[in-house]
């Protein structure tokens, strides 16, 4: 059996699933809870300042996107940080911890940009004794407006000043939430690295409105005829996350960081996808507010069979094996040739990929041979782009098939090159590198 124990920056897990500081974390109740399904950690929902709480609003906080079966595919928050009383979610933590000391137990914290309010807040949270601290510089709603969460997330000298605060005044390892607005993820990381943060988690939520109710023109989730810009999550953000996930992993600046993957994990496929690009655990949210905190038990059971499947004997043979093969686009092989091949078994005869590649994309797919519907590749236009793969609804039956080095390629009338070529040195490049004699 696969061992799936977790070691995240010296935090012990017995799996490398944690909830991420959201409302499933928001109270003992709901982490206790966490626990008895499986979930290896958890994030507590983010803490602010002692004095009066932040208040909430209390109607809608949610906005979604369905795709045609209702499934959930994205979900927009206006909910902000905690809005219970800091002594009680201090004490409560402190409760589970001894309750549960196998588990990881992260404080997410959040409080202005003053040296004095870490100082203040950061004995007070070591006291519980959480494992570690998660600087939540990704709230890109509420906060922001105060000048918290992803006000600071977008300014790298800020990110870079208070971990070092943080880094003086406790002994807990520190954890750097990033925000996902921002045109470079890299700069936040090395900020955070140059400060002498621990890790990085990413991503947090992306600024949205998810939709516009049409009777009365305003922006969903509606509080009294008005609506506001949240925090997106779910499935949809997955890509995006994982983007960012693989530029810090492959960012020779911050090589070596360690990552706590976050974005749209909904399944243990999805937390392999995160480990293999670089990170070293993940943290869900959405998944587990849509189908309850069982939902850990087949990412477990998901990830151990593959692994056992795969032989891989722990996560190490995992974390960052797809890191090396990410790349920009002018490294890529312009001398591999790929075409479509339609299984005419499987076909249905819906005539979708047809469709698809007729309108839009090289007129590479017939409709009809000889008098009847057929659908059939014709080489000498297929570009290899794989459009008719991902419209097909039958999963398998188009498939994309490498000619082999020295296999003449009917679209170009070429035989296909076994030599290695990228743009870089293409001759139509203005700035190819020619290669020294």
């Amino acid at each position: 059996m696969a061992d799936i124990r977790n070691n995240f920056i010296g935090i012990k897990s017995p799996n490398p699933f944690w909830l991420a500081s959201a409302p499933p974390t928001d109270k003992a109740y709901n982490v206790e809870r966490a626990f008895k399904a499986g979930w290896g950690g958890v994030v507590w929902k983010t803490l602010g300042e002692e004095g009066p709480p932040v208040v909430n609003v209390n109607g809608p906080r949610y906005g979604a996107i369905w795709g045609a079966d209702r499934r959930l595919l994205g979900l927009n928050n206006i909910e902000l940080i905690t809005d219970r009383d800091l002594r009680t979610n201090l004490r409560e933590m402190k409760q589970v911890k001894m309750n549960w000391p196998g588990r990881a137990l992260i404080a997410s914290i959040m409080v202005p940009c003053v040296e004095e309010s870490w100082k203040a807040i950061l004995p007070l949270v070591e006291e519980t004794g959480a494992d570690g601290i998660e600087l939540n510089f990704g709230c890109p709603h509420g906060m922001s407006e105060r000048g918290m969460g992803s006000a600071v997330g977008q300014v790298p000298e800020y990110i870079e000043m208070v971990v070092r605060w943080c880094k003086q005044y406790t002994r807990m390892p520190v954890i750097t939430k990033l925000t996902p607005n921002i045109t470079d993820i890299r700069k936040p990381a090395r900020a955070a690295k140059a400060g002498g943060t621990d890790a990085v988690s990413l991503i947090n939520t992306i600024n949205s409105i998810t939709g516009v109710d049409l009777d009365n023109f305003a922006p969903q989730p509606t509080i009294d005829g008005k609506g506001s810009h949240g925090g997106y999550c779910g499935p949809a953000v997955k890509p995006i996350a994982m983007n960012m996930v693989a530029e810090i992993a492959r960012d020779p600046e911050t090589h070596g960081l360690p990552i706590s993957g976050i974005g749209g994990i909904t399944t243990w496929r999805d937390a392999a996808e995160f480990m293999a690009l670089g990170a070293g655990n993940v943290q869900v949210c959405t998944a587990a507010m849509t189908y309850g905190f069982k939902i850990v038990q087949e990412m477990i059971a998901g990830l151990e069979n593959w692994m056992d499947e795969k032989g891989h004997a722990s996560l190490s043979d995992v974390i960052g094996r797809a890191t090396p093969n990410v790349t920009d686009w002018q490294y890529l092989n312009l001398n591999y040739i790929a075409k479509a091949h339609i299984d005419q078994d499987a076909c249905i005869k819906c005539g979708r990929c047809h469709i698809a590649c007729e309108d839009t994309s090289h007129q590479a797919i017939t409709s009809m041979v000889d008098g009847v519907r057929h659908f059939e590749v014709i080489e000498a236009e297929c570009v290899g782009c794989n459009l008719c793969v991902n419209v097909c609804p039958v999963e398998g039956c188009i498939t994309m098939e490498p000619l082999a080095a020295g296999v003449l390629d009917q679209r170009t009338g070429k035989p296909v090159s076994p030599i290695y070529a990228n743009w870089t040195t293409h001759p139509n490049n203005p700035m190819a590198k020619v290669a020294a004699e």
